[in-house]
């Protein structure tokens, strides 16, 4: 396994980061019309362009991202992930962030921060947002993680796909 950067296409051109958190929000539009958390995860080949997977939210426990990087760890060799990226709408926590590192996946891009996610749910039983962000979770690891994000130009829309759901008072977390 490498433990040195992330050898990945040239960097992630403006259109490109949209395109692929469009895509991850689209998943967590699905996720939300099976009645689960809005959340949504991709992951990228090396080139930049081919998804290899994708994965809504299940419940409060099996978030997108930690899913994803489970499932592709199950089918890719570590040194083929650490050439890949997992996009994902949202700033993943600090448990998805460890799986995605113990999945040995070299790039990570993600959408709105944790901070928009906690103004969207305040203090909602099935969201309770942990302050810390992924970059002091990678930063405290051996390998050198690429992060990208927010991203500022699509962050708008990865909220309004939030905006009602959290201020229903109970659901299911499925």
């Amino acid at each position: 396994m490498s433990g040195t950067e992330p050898v990945l296409p040239a960097a992630w051109s403006p259109d490109r980061l949209r395109r692929h958190l469009l895509r991850a929000d689209a998943v967590a539009r699905r996720a939300l019309a099976m009645g689960r958390h809005p959340f949504g995860a991709l992951l990228v080949a090396p080139d930049g362009e081919t998804v290899l997977a994708e994965q809504g939210n299940i419940d409060t426990v099996q978030h997108a991202e930690a899913t994803l990087a489970r499932t592709a760890a199950l089918n890719y060799p570590p040194d083929y992930l650490w050439h890949c990226t997992l996009v994902t709408t949202f700033e993943p926590c600090a448990m998805c962030t460890g799986t995605i590192y113990w999945a040995h996946i070299g790039h990570l891009v993600y959408g709105a921060s944790e901070e928009s996610l906690l103004a969207l749910t305040g203090n909602h039983p099935e969201n309770p947002t942990l302050s810390l962000p992924c970059r002091d979770v990678v930063t405290r690891g051996q390998k050198p993680i690429r992060v990208t994000g927010p991203v500022p130009e699509v962050a708008a829309d990865l909220v309004a796909t939030h905006q009602h759901f959290w201020q229903t008072p109970h659901r299911s977390g499925r």
